[in-house]
Parts: structure tokens; sequence; C-alpha cells
């Protein structure tokens, strides 16, 4: 199914694709000092409940720092749902083979949460080398979340590697200077490369000037490279309601046609096969 076709047959001013939520289960090993000790567990099922109470039938669900590398639970969700997709936390010597079956399970990126991290690791090291190659060869994509100040540590050994990458939060930028942080500004160039997305998400962690950091980043790249996000079920900040990250980019992004185009990137980016399956 052509995206033109696709389009046709969904509400404009309805979400198509949340781009970045979690799931997780009570009881799930925590990793030493994690950012967030969540108490209660939001599973696939209540995800699920969400996300049709609200019209959105398409999710990409982030695997959650607390838990690290541990991905069973996404990944048996992932399983048995075929609108869903996944990106998973890695070690950079994961094999090939597990890549390729993490593929086959849902999987279509790697998620890095390089934010919980004091130093940042050496990309231009060959275990980070030959890990981006594999995923660039596969046609993956790194998820990023990293604060703003220090992604301009970090973006240009990603973009030699040739890997797709996708900027969490509007890369989250210094809040004192937001759009003049050398990370908005070089994430504003490395979307006019041609390979870099960024998710208009996170309002609520970014404080009053979420709205004009999103438009700001519009009006300098357009709408091609962008993709919409709740966060859900926002973990360390649970008054966040669903509903509310919906009003949001209604604000962000107000005309519709432009907010469909957010959900048609993110069918092209995650979601090439399902799409034509789903709707035809």
């Amino acid at each position: 199914m052509t995206a033109a076709l696709f389009e046709k047959r969904q509400q404009p001013a309805a979400p198509l694709v949340d781009t970045h939520v979690h799931i997780f289960r009570r009881g799930m090993p925590l990793i030493p000092d994690p950012r967030h000790s969540p108490d209660y567990e939001f599973t696939a099922e209540q995800l699920e409940a969400t996300l049709d109470e609200h019209g959105v039938k398409f999710c990409v669900v982030a695997a959650a720092s607390p838990w690290g590398d541990c991905n069973d639970y996404v990944v048996q969700a992932l399983r048995t749902r075929p609108l869903w997709r996944g990106t998973a936390i890695l070690e950079p010597s994961t094999e090939r083979i597990v890549l390729e079956q993490l593929g086959r399970d849902g999987m279509v990126g790697v998620r890095l949460p390089f934010i919980s991290l004091r130093e940042l690791p050496d990309l231009d090291s060959w275990p980070w080398r030959k890990f981006l190659w594999r995923l660039a060869d596969m046609d993956w994509h790194v998820h990023l979340h990293l604060d703003g100040p220090r992604i301009p540590q970090v973006l240009p050994q990603l973009e030699r590697s040739g890997v797709k990458i996708v900027i969490d939060h509007i890369g989250r930028p210094d809040p004192v200077l937001r759009e003049r942080c050398a990370g908005f500004e070089a994430m504003t160039r490395s979307v006019e490369k041609g390979r870099t997305w960024v998710k208009l998400s996170g309002g609520y962690r970014l404080g009053d000037h979420a709205v004009e950091l999103a438009r700001e980043l519009c009006r300098r790249v357009g709408y091609e490279r962008l993709l919409w996000a709740s966060d859900c079920p926002f973990v360390g900040v649970e008054s966040t309601t669903y509903r509310s990250t919906i009003d949001w980019i209604e604000q962000a992004v107000p005309d519709p046609l432009h907010r469909h185009t957010l959900g048609l990137n993110a069918i092209d980016l995650y979601f090439r096969g399902v799409a034509r399956t789903a709707c035809a």
C-alpha cells in the first residue's frame, strides 16, 4: 500500500503512531543506581488499553533504562503484536545472530540511554565501530537519549557510522540556552543531512518552552524527519496523562496535516511492511 492510500484511510487529526512508549513488570531486575526505580508495573495489556482509548494503533516500545539489557518482557510482547515495534538496549559486543533474532521478534533498533552515564563511551573504539556498522548494515537505527549539551560529543561518530539516528525529546536542549544550545544546533544540522529523525516528545519534561522549541525545530527543518511520541507511562512524572501529550503536539504542530505527516514518517521508518498488511 502506498503512503497516499494509507493516508486516505486515516483521520488526519488522530495520532497514527506513538514512537516511544515503555512496558515493564513489577519484579524485573533493576540495574545498579538506576535513574528511576518504579514501584509499579505498566504491562503490555495496560498499554494496549491506553492506545485503544486514544485511537492509536501503532507503537514503538523503547527499552527502558532502569532494566538495562533485560529486554525479555518487551520481546515477549512484540512477538504477539504485529502493530508494535521495539528498540532494545544492548551491549556493543552483541553478535549479529542475536540481532537477527531480535529483528524477527520485532526489534528495529538499539536504544542508547547515554543520559544515565557520567562518561560517554568511545564510539570510535573497535567494539562500537563494529556494532554501529552491523546496525547500519541491517538498516536498523540508534535511538539516542542524551542531554543536549553533550549531543555534539557523539553525533559526529554516529553520523560517520552510516547508521540511522533517532533523537529523543527534541534533543533535551539546555533549559537556559534552549534553541541556542550546541546540541540543538548540531541536531538540526544532522536532520538536514537526511539520516536523522527527532521525536517531538517529552514536552512535560522540558519545561514551559517545550512548545516553542518544537515549533522552532519545525521551522528550521520542516516535518519530513520528525516523529511524535507520548513517552507513556511517564516514568518519574506519573501525573502526566496520555491525553495531555496529544494536546501538547496539537499545540506544537497546529496543522493537522503536518501532524499526520509525523505519523507517516513513523510508518516509513518503523512499519513499512506492517502498514501494508494492516490496512489492506
